[in-house]
This record gives C-alpha cells, sequence and structure tokens, in this order.
C-alpha cells in the first residue's frame, strides 16, 4: 500500500532502522535478510532525499530529519497496532495473550504475587512478562514496548491516561541490636546517623529520596543501592538507617533482624499508578488486566491485614 509515492511497509523498516541504528539489527528484529533491509533503506533515503543514517566511526548515527521522524513514526505504528491489531473482545479462560509490564522490585515483591495468581486463576493461558523500570519509562511506553508501567504517579506521563492503583506510606529500619532501635526515633538522630538510599537508574533517586530532597533534608548518605528491597539485608551490624516503604519493610522483618521506626520527618504518601498508552484505553485485554491488577490490591491488602 503506498500513501503518498511512499510504500507504507517502509514505515515498519524505517522504525526498525530508527530504533537499532544498524542494518543487521534491524533487519533481525522485523524478520527481514540483510541485504532486504539494505534495499529498504537506499528507498527511504530516496524518498526522504535525507541519509537517515550516517556512518560515525563504527556506529551508524541518527540525522537530524531521521531524529524528527522517530517518535512519529513510532506513534503512528503503535496507533495502528492498536486499531487494526487489537481484538474486538477478550475471553479470559481462553486467551493467550502476551502481556508486558514495567516494576520495579517493590512491586514485583508487593503487587506481583497476587496478580499471578489471580491471573492463573482467571487466564491460566496469558504470559506475563515483567521488565525491570527504566529512567523515563513512559519512553518504552510510546515505543509499543509495553502494554503497563506501574510507577509513582509523580513519574507518570502526562500525555497518557493514569489510574491510582494504591498508596505506601515510608518507615525507618534499622538492625534490631542497633542503639538505633531503642528510644526515640527524633529528627536529630535521624540526621545524624548513615543512610542507605536508593538510586533506581541513571542516578535518578527513589521517590521516598526524592521527597527528602525537596523538603530540604540533608541525610549523610554511606550507601547506595539499585533495589528496593536490599536496604533491609543490608542493615545488620550496622548503626545505618534506611527510609523504606512501608509493606516491603513489613515483608523483610518477617525474616530479617530488623525493627521498624517511625520516619521523625513529613514523607509525603506515594501513590502507586498505572498508566498505558492513549492509543490503548479500549484495548480489551488491557480493560481486563487494568481490572486484575485492582483485585490484586484488595487481595495484596487483606493478605497484609491477615499478616498483621
Amino acid at each position: 500500500m503506498r500513501f503518498n509515492k511512499l510504500d507504507l511497509n517502509l514505515l515498519v523498516a524505517l522504525d526498525a532502522l530508527l530504533s537499532e541504528q544498524n542494518i543487521s539489527r534491524a533487519a533481525e528484529k522485523i524478520h527481514l535478510s540483510q541485504s532486504a533491509m539494505s534495499n529498504a533503506l537506499a528507498r527511504l533515503r530516496e524518498y526522504f532525499d535525507d541519509e537517515l543514517l550516517v556512518q560515525v566511526g563504527r556506529k551508524m548515527e541518527r540525522t537530524p530529519r531521521a531524529e524528527a521522524l522517530r517518535e512519529n513514526v513510532r506513534d503512528i505504528l503503535v496507533r495502528v497496532d492498536a486499531t487494526v491489531a487489537a481484538q474486538p473482545e477478550f475471553a479470559p479462560a481462553h486467551a493467550n495473550r502476551l502481556f508486558r509490564l514495567l516494576v520495579s522490585d517493590y512491586t514485583m515483591t508487593t503487587l506481583m504475587p497476587h496478580l499471578f495468581k489471580l491471573a492463573y486463576e482467571q487466564a491460566p493461558g496469558i504470559r506475563l512478562d515483567l521488565r525491570p523500570l527504566i529512567a523515563y519509562p513512559h519512553r518504552v511506553l510510546e515505543r509499543g514496548e509495553a502494554d503497563l508501567l506501574i510507577i509513582p504517579k509523580e513519574y507518570c506521563s502526562a500525555e497518557h491516561p493514569t489510574d491510582l492503583l494504591f498508596e505506601e506510606t515510608h518507615c525507618c529500619v534499622v538492625w534490631d541490636r542497633s542503639p538505633l532501635a531503642k528510644g526515640s526515633m527524633t529528627k536529630e538522630r535521624y540526621l545524624a546517623a548513615g543512610h542507605v538510599a536508593v538510586q533506581v537508574g541513571d542516578g535518578q533517586t527513589a521517590i521516598a529520596d526524592w521527597f527528602i530532597e525537596r523538603l530540604g533534608v540533608v541525610r549523610r548518605v554511606e550507601a547506595t543501592t539499585y533495589s528496593f528491597m536490599s536496604p533491609a539485608y543490608l542493615l545488620a551490624g550496622t548503626n545505618r538507617i534506611a527510609t523504606m516503604h512501608r509493606r516491603l519493610a513489613e515483608e523483610a522483618s518477617h525474616s530479617l533482624p530488623i525493627v521498624l521506626r517511625e520516619v521523625p520527618i513529613a514523607v509525603p504518601t506515594m501513590e502507586q499508578a498505572m498508566q498505558w498508552h492513549k492509543h490503548r484505553t479500549t484495548d480489551p485485554g488491557l480493560t481486563w488486566l487494568r481490572a486484575l491488577l485492582k483485585e490484586a490490591v484488595t487481595a495484596m491488602d487483606k493478605a497484609r491485614c491477615n499478616a498483621g
């Protein structure tokens, strides 16, 4: 099919080329031979009257025209996929669809076990692909490489729909033999102690640490880690403090020598949300999955009450 003399099949090749910046990898991505992909690139260069990809040293880089095209081409393909490829209805009991979710290890530990149980009961044939969060996760959503993001509301993109899943508070966690495990946890003791903080990627701080920084509170960070659960495992034998999500801290306290204390500064409640691409709002499968996530939240909190 052609539009304004452009073979629309070339848009798929263009998207792969602009994403991979490598002819061989782009060909592999869309199941073409390398020669076919080279031919597609030649036709695209002729149509746009631009090199699109130029060799710089050992790699290919996008030209300014290619940079301008990249997001628009991806948006077109996502829109086409949402309109044409989406099934008109979704029958969970008979479905074998793959759903890709971007989640942190916090969500992996607290919510995902309940989602997996419910999904297995209602739709045993579906597949769930959990992928780690990265900086600027909405870009993965916009490239069509994920169906749902589960992230703090503050990190959601304003360009796509968002729905609140649940709220989370924070607490201090210390080794149960530390002096900090006894007496009042005052602001002075909190600030005087060494801290274990979480960095989620590219130097981006976790939401609790981000809130604390916004309050103008300066802590002495003595160690950093990339996992939200790991601070609880790094406190034994030290007088350090970790400021953790309360659900995670409670889970860790069942098996680790730690004590939970209240945070002596006003850390706002975290709002954990799910976000999906604006073109997929009416997708029946994603509508079902979003509702199932709400059920999973109810199950998670019920289990938490029973454990408490």
